[in-house]
């Protein structure tokens, strides 16, 4: 067997691009997902303790930045959610464009079967939501069971161990990122407020800054955060929501090497851990604190919010993820990864019902009463629950089977 040193230049061209990445990302997020899972606990224990009005005057705390009229005014929990998610989607931005260049979605035959299978893994939830909570007052929520919570499907295959291949992996982190774009796309479209097209054109100067310093050959991170705050205030003011200013970002970041330095593998190798250990889980501790005293458990169960958005993310995510990718394969469109059996599908579209981050954040977005955002986040704490357990029983029978 020849070591790693004989393998050919093109071999290890492709392990450093790709495998290295790649492996480095699954990482962050085995750690980060574990991170996640004690932060909600600790929100939810929090939250349902003799304190628990500690943990929501905590969050609804005013904190106002600026001087006099040109401020902005919000409480703690919006400053985690609109400026820290905003790191987080930089984050997600980063990768997207990783993926694209150099990544598993620059073959467009290798990316198209996961393509295919995200976008059927977000019609379906939402249909499903719609069929259960259409004409009421949560119909609003459509997309909260659309997105699957990278983390937490990644640490789940991490339980898994060797019981999983690689290619199984592959195909889950792949349409967890096309589902992130999707998400993106429906964050800007649907959950944005009226739009204001002078701070629009604000927020596309700084782009073009963006780009100016990049052809004026300036790579240091430190030069672009002036013209990042501009960009998040012009985009917070123009009504998008403010986090499509940190996806903004990511994807204008040079994915091969710009003028000698690797910048945009810089940024992720600095952001990602702080993203993944430190921004994810302060998002899960401000917004998975729900008090499940006065009887709240109990309207949420009678609620359809809480239903809709649990059968859209166990039963809407397997049908879809499946779906769409067995009817594509029976049509001879793309291939699974190698390594990876035609029944293993069930169990990758069972763990992409694990919603969780995403999921909480567009339930924030799309409810104004608290009794719909928490009947909201009952639906998401046991629909990932429910999904995470039924992925890992059928790739393990699956396997057993095989």
């Amino acid at each position: 067997m020849s070591s790693s040193s004989d393998q050919p230049p093109f071999r290890s061209a492709v392990k450093a691009k790709v495998v290295d990445p790649l492996t480095d990302f699954v990482d962050d997020e085995v750690l980060g997902g574990l991170l996640l899972l004690g932060a909600a606990i600790v929100a939810l224990l929090w939250a349902n303790s003799p304190w628990s009005d500690a943990y929501f005057d905590l969050w609804h705390t005013e904190l106002n930045v600026g001087i006099g009229g040109a401020s902005i005014d919000l409480d703690l929990q919006h400053w985690v959610n609109d400026l820290l998610m905003a790191v987080f989607f930089f984050v997600v931005g980063l990768e997207i464009k990783r993926e694209l260049v150099t990544g598993e979605l620059q073959d467009r035959r290798a990316a198209l079967l996961p393509a295919i299978a995200a976008a059927g893994g977000v019609a379906a939830p939402a249909l499903i939501f719609t069929l259960i909570a259409a004409g009421g007052e949560g119909a609003s929520g459509w997309a909260i069971p659309a997105a699957t919570d990278i983390a937490f499907a990644v640490g789940v295959l991490a339980l898994l161990g060797s019981r999983v291949s690689s290619g199984v992996r592959l195909f889950l982190l792949t349409i967890a990122i096309v589902d992130d774009v999707i998400a993106i796309a429906i964050i800007a479209l649907f959950y944005s407020a009226s739009l204001s097209f002078a701070w629009l054109l604000v927020a596309l100067a700084a782009m073009a800054a963006v780009v100016a310093l990049q052809r004026a050959r300036v790579s240091s991170p430190l030069a672009y955060l002036p013209v990042a705050a501009v960009l998040w205030v012009a985009v917070f003011e123009s009504g998008v929501h403010a986090t499509i200013a940190g996806v903004a970002l990511g994807l204008l970041v040079p994915a091969r090497p710009f003028h000698g330095r690797d910048v945009q593998g810089a940024l992720e190798h600095r952001f990602h851990p702080v993203s993944a250990y430190v921004i994810v889980p302060l998002f899960a501790l401000a917004n998975a604190g729900v008090d499940f005293g006065g009887g709240l458990l109990g309207d949420a169960l009678a609620s359809e919010v809480t239903w809709a958005v649990a059968a859209g993310l166990v039963l809407g995510k397997l049908a879809g993820i499946s779906g769409a990718t067995l009817l594509a394969l029976r049509l001879r469109i793309g291939k699974l990864p190698d390594g990876m059996a035609p029944g293993q599908v069930f169990g990758v579209g069972a763990l992409g019902g694990i919603g969780f981050t995403v999921s909480l954040f567009i339930a924030d977005l799309a409810f104004e009463q608290p009794a719909l955002t928490d009947a909201a986040k009952v639906g998401i704490f046991a629909g990932s629950i429910v999904s995470g357990l039924l992925g890992a029983t059928l790739l393990l029978r699956r396997r057993r089977g095989a």
